[in-house]
C-alpha cells in the first residue's frame, strides 16, 4: 500500500503545483506593488520552495547538440540505435570526419537515469565517440514484456558491445562496474572480437566486504527477505507496468537523501536566499542539479533483489562464486582487456578499495596492462561529475584509453 499511498500523495501535489505556479506568477508580475518588496520577496522565495517541493520530477533531456574537437564546433546527434524492453543504447554521434575513440559508457540503474551522467558524456564526447544505456523506469515497461533480472544485464551489455562492435572502450560507472566485469569474462571466454578495448571501472562495488561502511553495513546487517518483504512494492494501476513488483525509485532517493540530510538542508535554505536576493546564477545551478538528483526511476525487483543478494550479502564475484546462465564466470579468461580502475578519496557510497579489488581478481591480465588511481578530494558524484572530474579524471580515462586504441 505504501507505493498507492505514495502516488495518491503525488496526484494531489500535482494538482496544489499548478495552484502554486499561478500564484507565483502574480505575485512576480512587475504590475504588482508588492513583488519587490521585503514581503513580496518574502512570499515569493515561500512560493518558490512550495512548487519545487509539489513538483513531479521527469528524466531530464541529456540535451547534448554540440562539442569542441580540435578547437572546431561540431554538432552532437543523439541517436537510439537499439531498443530493447529495459534499456535502450543511445549514441552521440559527431558530424566530424575526425576518428574518435569508441567508448561504451554504462550508466548505473540504481533509481537515477542516465541523464545523471549528462556532465560525464558532455566532458568526455570530444574525445570520443560515446555511447550510453539508457535505463528504462520499470513502472513504464508492462508485464507482457516479461521480467529482467541480474543475468539480463549482463546480456544486454553483451548485446549492446556486440552493436556497436570492435574496438571498443568500456567505462562503467558505479554499480554496473559488477556486470561489465562479468560480461567482458564472458565475451573474452568465448573469444568474442567484440570484448573490450579496454575496460575502466569507476567507483564500484567490486567487493564490498572491503572497508564496509554505512551503506554497506545496512545491507549486510539484514536477510533477503527483509529486502522482499519490506522494499518490494507493486506497481499501481495508472502506470503502463501496473502489477509489476519493483523496487521503487522513491525509496532509492530517501536513501540517498537520508545518506546527506545536513547538506541537503543547508543548501536548500542557502537557496532560498539566493531566490529573495534575487542570485539567479546560483538559483539555476541549484535547480538544475535538482532537477536531476529528484528525477528517478523503479527497478524491477527481481534485478534489484538478486543485485543485494549477489553483490552486497555475498559478494559472489570477490568470493568465486558469480555466476552467468548457471555457469560460474572466470575472470582469469580476461587477458588482452587493459584494466583502469578509478576512486574518489571522499567516496562515502563506494569505499575505499572496493574498485581495487578488480584488479586482482583479474590475474590474467599483465601488469603493465593495469592502472589504479584514487583521487584526492573526491567523493562519488565527483567521480565522474564537476572540476575534479573535467580537469583529472576524464583526462585520465583519455590517456589511458588511447594507450591502447
Amino acid at each position: 500500500m505504501m507505493y498507492q499511498s505514495y502516488d495518491l500523495y503525488s496526484r494531489s501535489a500535482e494538482m496544489m503545483n499548478g495552484f502554486i505556479a499561478l500564484s507565483q506568477t502574480l505575485m512576480n508580475n512587475p504590475y504588482n506593488p508588492y513583488a519587490k518588496t521585503l514581503l513580496g520577496k518574502s512570499i515569493s522565495a515561500g512560493l518558490d520552495t512550495a512548487f519545487h517541493h509539489t513538483k513531479v520530477y521527469d528524466k531530464q533531456p541529456f540535451d547534448i547538440t554540440s562539442t569542441l574537437i580540435n578547437g572546431k564546433t561540431v554538432a552532437v546527434i543523439e541517436e537510439v540505435i537499439a531498443v530493447k524492453p529495459f534499456c535502450n543504447l543511445i549514441h552521440f554521434r559527431q558530424d566530424t570526419d575526425v576518428k574518435q575513440s569508441k567508448l561504451f559508457l554504462i550508466a548505473p540503474l540504481s533509481g537515477h537515469h542516465a541523464t545523471l551522467l549528462k556532465a560525464t558524456i558532455e566532458r568526455l564526447v570530444a574525445d570520443h565517440d560515446v555511447y550510453i544505456t539508457d535505463w528504462l523506469d520499470a513502472k513504464n515497461v508492462p508485464l507482457s514484456e516479461g521480467t529482467f533480472g541480474f543475468d539480463d544485464y549482463v546480456s544486454y551489455l553483451v548485446d549492446f558491445m556486440q552493436e556497436i562492435g570492435e574496438n571498443t572502450h568500456v567505462l562503467a560507472v558505479c554499480q554496473p562496474t559488477v556486470q561489465a566485469l562479468i560480461a567482458t569474462a564472458v565475451m573474452a571466454k568465448a573469444k568474442d572480437p567484440c570484448t573490450p578495448k579496454s575496460l575502466t571501472l569507476m567507483a564500484g562495488p567490486i567487493d564490498t566486504s572491503i572497508n564496509p561502511n554505512d551503506l554497506n553495513r545496512y545491507a549486510s546487517d539484514k536477510d533477503l527477505s527483509w529486502f522482499e518483504n519490506n522494499v518490494i512494492m507493486t506497481v499501481p494501476d495508472r502506470y503502463p507496468g501496473a502489477g509489476r513488483k519493483v523496487y521503487p525509485g522513491f525509496i532509492q532517493l530517501t536513501s540517498f537523501i537520508s545518506m546527506n540530510i545536513e547538506s541537503h538542508i543547508k543548501k536548500h535554505n542557502d537557496y532560498i536566499g539566493h531566490v529573495y536576493h534575487g542570485k539567479e546564477e546560483k538559483r539555476a545551478s541549484h535547480r538544475n542539479f535538482y532537477d536531476e538528483y529528484l528525477a528517478v526511476l523503479d527497478l524491477n525487483a527481481d534485478f534489484y533483489i538478486e543485485t543485494i543478494d549477489r553483490v552486497f550479502l555475498n559478494q559472489d564475484l570477490a568470493n568465486g562464486k558469480m555466476t552467468y546462465k548457471g555457469e560460474l564466470v572466470d575472470l582469469s579468461a580476461i587477458k588482452n582487456t587493459p584494466l583502469h580502475t578509478i576512486e574518489g578519496k571522499n567516496d562515502d557510497i563506494c569505499a575505499l578499495g572496493q574498485t581495487e579489488a578488480a584488479q586482482s581478481l583479474c590475474s590474467n591480465i599483465p601488469k603493465q596492462d593495469k592502472l589504479h588511481e584514487v583521487f584526492d578530494g573526491v567523493g562519488h558524484f565527483g567521480t565522474f561529475s564537476g572540476s575534479a572530474f573535467r580537469g583529472r579524471i576524464a583526462p585520465s580515462i583519455t590517456k589511458f584509453i588511447q594507450k591502447y586504441n
